[in-house]
């Protein structure tokens, strides 16, 4: 059977870019199909926009101010973010990557990174660009990684639960939302250098932060 095909949606103010991506796209094995919403943000959240597994998100749509206020209203409801920015420094691509995007990449890197960004991004994964690993190379912030409250919560539900499926239904999102979050942790994880791949790597993890306690763990404990 073939492969599910992947739908991104493309927030960009600029056609050439949004053209050059949509090439991209087409050419990947197998395509992902491209929904352009322009500069419209708009087009994210109605119409084929809404449906779409990955936004491509410009984070500059107005020069010289960066939207992080979008990116963290797009990770807070569960959509999977990849960054495609102008900005080149370090600073900005942490700061997306604390608020929840599963990659950042630079408007230098092409298709040979956006593409399999894209791809992870689609199945909640992370990807690293050399921009972004630069960037994390060149991080020395003692307190990384920085869970988002929704992050937390959602983590602390998994850990008392068998299952994600009763993750959603407590905190009433979708399974793939739950997913979404989780995966964003194990990026921010990873990114610190405490990789966590596994649900008991990631309660370890939770553990030395004080995500969680050993006390509420075995409270929930069956």
């Amino acid at each position: 059977m073939a492969a599910e095909l992947i739908k991104a949606v493309i927030v960009d103010d600029h056609a050439a870019i949004a053209a050059g991506v949509r090439y991209w796209c087409d050419q990947a094995d197998p395509p992902i199909g491209l929904i352009d919403a322009g500069d419209r943000l708009a087009g994210v959240w109605t119409g084929q926009g809404a449906d779409a597994d990955v936004v491509i998100f410009d984070l500059e749509l107005v020069p010289g101010k960066p939207d992080f206020g979008e990116l963290r209203r797009l990770v807070d409801s569960g959509r999977r973010v990849v960054v495609y920015s102008q900005h080149a420094d370090n600073v900005t691509a942490i700061k997306c990557i604390d608020l929840g995007a599963l990659a950042y990449l630079t408007k230098r890197e092409g298709p040979e990174h956006l593409v399999p960004a894209v791809r992870a991004a689609a199945e909640g994964r992370g990807y690293t660009a050399p921009s972004l690993s630069g960037a994390l190379a060149a991080d020395d912030t003692p307190d990384r990684p920085r869970l988002s409250p929704r992050e937390t919560e959602v983590l602390r539900a998994w850990f008392a639960s068998s299952s994600k499926e009763l993750v959603a239904a407590k905190l009433h999102i979708t399974a793939k939302t739950v997913d979404t979050y989780i995966a964003r942790v194990r990026v921010k994880y990873a990114s610190a250098g405490r990789a966590a791949s596994t649900k008991s790597e990631l309660i370890t993890r939770a553990l030395d932060d004080g995500v969680i306690t050993l006390a509420e763990l075995n409270e929930t404990a069956p």
